[in-house]
């Protein structure tokens, strides 16, 4: 954490993560980072928002922040507990009635600059250098849900060309999603990184930066970026409010479980 900022670009990152979530909105959630932007969004812009998760739980509420999403802690205050195999129903039917109320958080390892993830393996798929554990259920919500990108901003992340399509984008370009049989009408909407928002041209469907932080630059942004990227658009978001950052330290995430603040671990 800098001297000069009262809060760390993680704690940035879930702020901007809260603030794209709207009112009345159903958000699919999983873990770490995303968990605390929703569990915000919840308390402080988005009250009417509901957390699903692919364990089944439905308008989660969780007080002490889980650490999976089939951890106990999600069950205490949820609206309804359904089996997986209901979160997935529930899913397509939203799907098919509304492409706006729906919006899912997903990560991976690589990003393109179409906003194809990988979370499957670095290197050759048959040979990789490393192997992860793959897609879950990120494939099937990329495909059928407008989703929410939240990365680490490194340049070993960013590239031209990922390794391997976990969850799908928008493909090569436009027209990249209905070519592979995807739904046009959905895709990704925006990566939320520690250094900035990344949003997708509606012509060339290629990211763009769209706002930095207060505590980054879009040089920093271009520095840490393995493939062009246009900056010329980039505002400055506003930074959090005090209030803000005091409900992550002390009710969302108070023992630090995915924001360690330096110089106050344990």
């Amino acid at each position: 954490m800098s001297e000069k900022f009262a809060y760390t670009n993680k704690e940035m990152q879930a702020v901007a993560i809260a603030r794209c979530i709207r009112d009345g909105q159903i958000v699919i959630v999983g873990t770490g980072l995303p968990l605390i932007g929703a569990s915000l969004a919840k308390r402080a812009y988005a009250p009417n928002c509901s957390l699903i998760v692919e364990s089944g739980l439905m308008d989660c509420r969780p007080i002490e922040v889980p650490r999976s999403v089939g951890d106990n802690r999600f069950m205490a205050h949820c609206g309804t507990q359904w089996t997986n195999i209901r979160f997935v129903g529930f899913e397509t039917n939203a799907w098919l009635h509304d492409d706006e109320r729906l919006i899912a958080f997903i990560g991976g390892a690589q990003i393109d600059p179409y906003g194809n993830v990988n979370s499957t393996c670095i290197g050759d798929y048959h040979r990789p250098k490393t192997r992860f554990t793959g897609s879950g259920g990120a494939n099937g919500i990329a495909t059928f849900v407008n989703t929410i990108i939240m990365m680490q901003h490194e340049k070993r992340r960013f590239m031209e060309k990922i390794d391997y399509v976990t969850s799908a984008g928008w493909m090569d370009g436009p027209g990249g999603r209905e070519r592979a049989g995807l739904p046009a009408n959905r895709g990704p909407k925006m990566v939320v990184t520690d250094l900035g928002i990344m949003k997708f041209d509606p012509q060339t469907r290629r990211m763009y930066l769209a706002h930095y932080y207060e505590s980054s630059s879009p040089e920093e942004v271009i520095e840490n970026t393995g493939f062009e990227i246009d900056v010329s658009k980039a505002t400055m978001t506003p930074p959090p409010e005090p209030e803000i950052i005091r409900l992550i330290r002390e009710e969302i995430d108070p023992k630090q479980s995915f924001i360690v603040i330096p110089g106050k671990e344990g």
